[in-house]
């Protein structure tokens, strides 16, 4: 509550403040629907994108309480190919200064695929590590296990990322609003695991239901750090706006 009454009004000015606790939001490295920037810069937009098209895909295909990780091919797959994140964030970064001549023209398209990339590889970790560490009876399996499965991950999420680049408004703004929750999710599974550790109560849950308490509190968990990040950082700039460049 203390974090929906200090931010700004309305959805969307919800949605950029959680934003504005993990990302840059530079307007020239992100998208805009009806005029107006999305939640996340096109990067931080792209591992969203991955991170709730890898979790669709586990649930859709009844993985959701996978807890192993992805055999030893598939996981170094995932982690050279989420490498490009760094990468191209890397050659994008030190564009900004006049000493470099970057290897390639940075671009919105290439930061939007990157991060899918990193973002994939990311909940293919991080999701069967919860479970592992939340449930009595995890499923012994992983959410990802044979390279047709990891084809169609990624084709589910080249889909979304082509929907994106087709700059259709409705579709950036729909995706500006699920994404901007993806970065509550993160923050709440993080939150969730803390407060199960920290009441010893790893390994003991039954049924979704057991999860509500321990998901309330790793939900204010998120909303105490996004809710402090943002603090700090308005505190320091003075504005809900993107850091500027030059």
């Amino acid at each position: 509550m203390l974090w929906w009454w200090g931010t700004p009004d309305g959805l969307l000015a919800k949605t950029d403040a959680i934003g504005y606790a993990v990302c840059h939001r530079i307007p020239a490295r992100s998208f805009f629907a009806y005029g107006r920037q999305l939640p996340l810069c096109a990067r931080c937009t792209g591992m969203y994108v991955g991170v709730l098209s890898g979790l669709a895909m586990f649930i859709m295909r009844g993985r959701a309480r996978a807890s192993r990780l992805p055999p030893t091919p598939i996981l170094a797959a995932l982690v050279l190919l989420g490498a490009t994140y760094a990468a191209d964030g890397l050659n994008s970064y030190l564009s900004l200064f006049d000493f470099y001549t970057p290897l390639y023209p940075p671009h919105n398209t290439l930061r939007l695929l990157t991060g899918t990339l990193f973002g994939l590889g990311m909940i293919a970790v991080v999701w069967p590590v919860f479970n592992a560490l939340a449930w009595s009876a995890p499923a012994p399996y992983a959410p990802i296990r044979s390279a047709r499965e990891l084809g169609a991950l990624y084709t589910l999420a080249a889909l979304v990322d082509v929907l994106i680049l087709a700059q259709w408004d409705a579709v950036l703004r729909g995706v500006g609003i699920l994404t901007a929750g993806g970065v509550v999710l993160m923050f709440t599974l993080i939150g969730t695991v803390l407060f199960l550790a920290f009441t010893r109560r790893e390994n003991a849950l039954h049924t979704w239901r057991d999860l509500l308490i321990p998901v309330l509190a790793g939900l204010a968990f998120a909303f105490a750090v996004i809710g402090s990040i943002d603090f700090l950082r308005y505190q320091l700039t003075g504005t809900w706006g993107g850091f500027p460049l030059g």
